[in-house]
């Protein structure tokens, strides 16, 4: 089978590469169409993918309402080529128009309850849409598909990764150094409208407090001011989920981050609000679950909650240890998910009449 895999962000590269490696080693032939955006290409060569670039991501939406068309274009052609059977994204519009336009096949994956934009773009012109068993909304019915578990376990479940000490080499840390790791992002995204995180300006009083209980980095989307330079974070990008386990604390504006943390066993503080000030946490079924079935992850509207607990997480000197058993609990009931994904793409042909759903 010849299947087009198209990546918008680069956790994307994340939550397929294994289903790709998986799908290649089947026999199934790969290419992979992403958007310049953040880290996605280094993350793609550094893992030895083929890509092609469609369009970069930009900083409006009326920017992103403009490059729909070009980008389905762009994608077009590329497709048009390779005569893909099949189509996967993580919710892309352009991969649903595109394998529309070719009759072919497109499963969306999703777990982003506020994209609604993306999604209203995206799912009628696709025939599977998947999302965890926590999203809270109900899609098309005909076409929804649920699993019991997080996108983000298709890469950090322990079968699939493994810490890499020789991260900490590069910042001069040894394991049993404290460290936290603070997370600023672009807020570009189509979800991100209307949305808020750190004050700004407030950063480096949160910093000065959280410094002492140990290093301090940051892993920034935007262009930061000069006096936080020196804490943004220089290490390879593949490596940072082997950083993010040994961290004694994550605290940001990322949500995927915020879950990768606490699907690591590190203690997680995800900060953002809607501009009525209500945390977006309230509106997210993996957010929600994470917190409130298995404690890992904690969320607030402001940053003044989020360092008060914070501080009360770093003060226990049992929190990694008592984070590491709540992961255990999560993984033991939830699903391999990169597995789970390899087999729906395989069968789908034998399970489904496509006329139907066409």
């Amino acid at each position: 089978m010849r299947i087009l895999v198209d990546i918008g962000h680069p956790a994307q590269v994340h939550y397929f590469k294994n289903t790709i490696w998986n799908l290649e080693s089947s026999g199934h032939e790969i290419i992979i169409t992403a958007r310049n955006k953040d880290v996605t290409l280094r993350l793609l060569k550094a893992y030895n993918f083929n890509y092609k670039v469609v369009g970069s991501s930009t900083g409006n939406i009326l920017g992103k309402a403009c490059n729909i068309l070009r980008n389905d274009y762009i994608l077009l052609k590329i497709a048009r080529k390779f005569k893909p059977d099949l189509f996967l994204s993580f919710c892309s519009p352009y991969a649903a128009h595109v394998s529309k336009l070719m009759h072919k096949v497109h499963i969306a994956f999703c777990d982003t309850e506020s994209a609604s934009l993306v999604i209203w773009l995206t799912l009628p012109f696709t025939d599977i849409v998947c999302t965890p068993l926590s999203f809270r909304r109900r899609l098309d019915g005909r076409k929804h598909i649920r699993f019991n578990g997080y996108f983000e376990l298709a890469y950090l479940h322990p079968k699939y990764f493994k810490p890499d000490g020789s991260v900490l080499d590069y910042l001069n840390l040894s394991k049993n150094d404290k460290f936290t790791i603070l997370r600023f992002i672009s807020w570009s995204a189509y979800h991100d409208v209307n949305l808020r995180g750190f004050k700004k300006g407030s950063e480096m009083n949160f910093i000065k407090n959280l410094e002492k209980y140990g290093q301090v980095f940051i892993t920034s989307e935007r262009k930061l001011p000069k006096e936080l330079e020196k804490y943004r974070l220089n290490i390879p990008p593949e490596k940072i989920h082997s950083l993010l386990q040994y961290a004694n604390l994550y605290v940001g504006e990322g949500g995927t981050m915020a879950v990768e943390a606490a699907i690591l066993g590190t203690p997680s503080i995800h900060v953002e609000s809607t501009s009525s000030g209500i945390a977006t946490g309230e509106f997210s079924g993996n957010f929600l679950e994470l917190r409130d079935k298995y404690h890992l992850l904690y969320f607030y509207p402001d940053q003044n909650q989020a360092l008060q607990k914070a501080i009360d997480i770093l003060e226990d000197k049992n929190s990694k240890r008592t984070w590491r058993r709540k992961r255990e609990r999560m993984l033991r009931d939830k699903i391999d998910v990169t597995a789970w994904m390899t087999d729906l793409i395989e069968n789908f042909f034998e399970r489904v009449c496509i006329d139907n759903i066409k």
